[in-house]
């Protein structure tokens, strides 16, 4: 299953949320080489805060292989505080849309297993959306993983401006739609049966 964490729930979730940090330093630092900010192996950002949500994917060891990072344009997010330029007209600032960002899968799972976990992941931001009431996310990747990623995956992708160089890589903004129709799809070519998000867990007495 997928857990959807914050700061709020992390100490249900035995560490999920440190270790998909550790999961994305070994993603986007030392395999993409991202200049950003490390501690002990984790990576971060200042939109990691307590409005963003974090969809962990574990896998049947129980270690954490798969993670997106969700967080409300309704508070700072990256595209329009760091790449606005990547949007042609306004930038949304809706309780209705969320980005996601920090997309990643470890890349020591097979090719199989990869796929699997990102369109379950692909999975979980649709169920997730329309939990709360979305009508889309914004996205920013490269042109390619969107193609390969979100479209292959059965979701609409709407450009929001040109492909940019970012850091040295090619990068595109869009924008998903949250509906029935995309998590039905998403699921067809996933082969998934039923919710892949797991209920949030039950309070620890304390």
């Amino acid at each position: 299953m997928i857990h959807a964490i914050n700061w709020a729930n992390a100490h249900l979730h035995d560490g999920a949320l440190y270790d998909s940090h550790r999961l994305r330093h070994a993603i986007f630092v030392r395999r993409t080489g991202y200049d950003v900010p490390t501690y002990e192996d984790a990576e971060y950002d200042q939109f990691d805060t307590p409005a963003a949500v974090y969809l962990v994917h574990r896998g049947g060891s129980g270690r954490v292989d798969g993670v997106a990072r969700l967080v409300p344009t309704t508070r700072p997010y990256m595209l329009r505080e760091l790449w606005p330029d990547l949007v042609e007209g306004p930038l949304p600032e809706s309780p209705s849309v969320w980005e996601g960002t920090r997309f990643g899968i470890d890349a020591g799972l097979a090719v199989d297993e990869r796929r699997n976990v990102s369109r379950r992941l692909v999975a979980a931001c649709q169920e997730f959306g329309l939990d709360r009431g979305l009508e889309a996310m914004l996205v920013l990747m490269p042109p390619l993983i969107l193609r390969s990623v979100i479209r292959s995956a059965g979701c609409e992708i709407e450009p929001l401006g040109p492909v940019k160089r970012k850091g040295g890589i090619p990068v595109q903004a869009a924008r998903v739609p949250i509906s029935e129709a995309a998590l039905r799809a998403v699921r067809a070519v996933g082969g998934i049966r039923g919710d892949v998000l797991a209920p949030p867990p039950a309070a620890r007495a304390a």
